[in-house]
């Protein structure tokens, strides 16, 4: 079946979606042993979830990348993500969507959630001809995010690093097993209308 070109691609329960950051260990140990942020971590700056892990291991090589070597998974309900859905704004204006840009720079600064949509990647971290979704939130959204929407917090730095290993020597049959599930997540018109160009 032919992957429609922007779709959410998730790990998802009926009542909790997974999204991937990642973190310098001073923020990503903590926040995945106790759950929650630690005070560290700075709910006044966007941040930016990622339901695609393979974007996500794009965006930190693997758990590699300075600053980035914690791969978070972050389990959050479906009315937290939904609600960030229902209040975002695209990163960028886009003619025919937007009234002009003058009003969609209005949208943006007054949005707390903003969404950009990248290529999905390979195993090796190609871009794909479709796209994944990226929520960046800030203000409202992000302290709702640290304060009312979190299930659960996972250390998911061992996996990405034992699936690099087998993307490396070329078991990708192997790797891919150990890819979460994800499917197309359940957002409808009323939530995606104004964020697919």
């Amino acid at each position: 079946m032919e992957e429609p070109h922007r779709r959410i691609r998730a790990l998802h329960t009926a009542s909790t979606i997974t999204v991937y950051q990642a973190y310098r260990p001073e923020i990503g140990g903590p926040a995945a042993r106790k759950g929650r942020f630690p005070a560290a971590w700075k709910p006044d700056r966007m941040t930016w979830i990622k339901p695609s892990f393979l974007w996500m291991m794009y965006r930190c090589g693997w758990g590699t990348k300075e600053g980035q070597e914690t791969v978070l998974a972050v389990e959050i309900t479906r009315d937290g993500f939904d609600w960030a859905l229902r209040n975002a704004c695209l990163s960028h204006y886009v003619r025919g969507l937007h009234p002009d840009r003058a009003a969609w720079q209005r949208d943006l600064k007054r949005a707390p959630a903003r969404v950009q949509w990248d290529p999905e990647r390979d195993l090796h971290l190609r871009p794909l001809p479709h796209r994944s979704l990226q929520l960046g939130l800030s203000g409202e959204a992000s302290t709702r995010y640290a304060n009312e929407w979190i299930v659960s917090i996972s250390d998911v730095t061992p996996l990405a690093h034992e699936i690099h290993a087998l993307v490396r020597d070329g078991e990708l049959d192997a790797a891919t097993r150990l890819l979460p599930q994800e499917r197309g997540y359940p957002a409808g018109e009323e939530l995606l209308a104004h964020l697919s160009p």
